[in-house]
């Protein structure tokens, strides 16, 4: 499938450069490979229901970001990316709305203060 968002930050270690991209359900970690010069997928994961918007934030005074994830399932996630289990551990999980793709649902309009406010 087609990547649908992308988003940038340091999400397993501070100063280390990686995209969250997210292609329908799949939310995908990149990472850029300095001997080749690529760009690498470290996790590729399957989420509930199709994915309408990320944003990376930062709390104040930590090291890595978070990804906030928006779903046509009306639930709003806090992920963070735990590279000692591989996988995106679930921070917060908080129904706004109905399931389904619907206007009304504000799951895609999704904005992050930079500061982490």
């Amino acid at each position: 499938g087609s990547i649908t968002n992308a988003v940038y930050g340091n999400f397993s270690a501070p100063r280390a450069q990686e995209i969250i991209i997210s292609r329908g359900k799949i939310l995908e970690l990149l990472r850029p490979d300095d001997e080749s010069g690529r760009i690498v997928s470290v996790l590729s994961w399957e989420c509930f229901g199709i994915i309408q918007s990320l944003s990376p934030f930062r709390l104040t005074g930590a090291n890595t970001d978070y990804i906030v994830v928006g779903s046509d399932s009306g639930k709003l996630l806090i992920l963070q990316y735990s590279p000692e289990k591989n996988r995106f551990v679930e921070i917060h999980n908080e129904t706004y709305g109905k399931s389904g793709c619907r206007r009304i649902v504000p799951g895609r309009y999704l904005a992050t203060d930079p500061r982490g406010r």
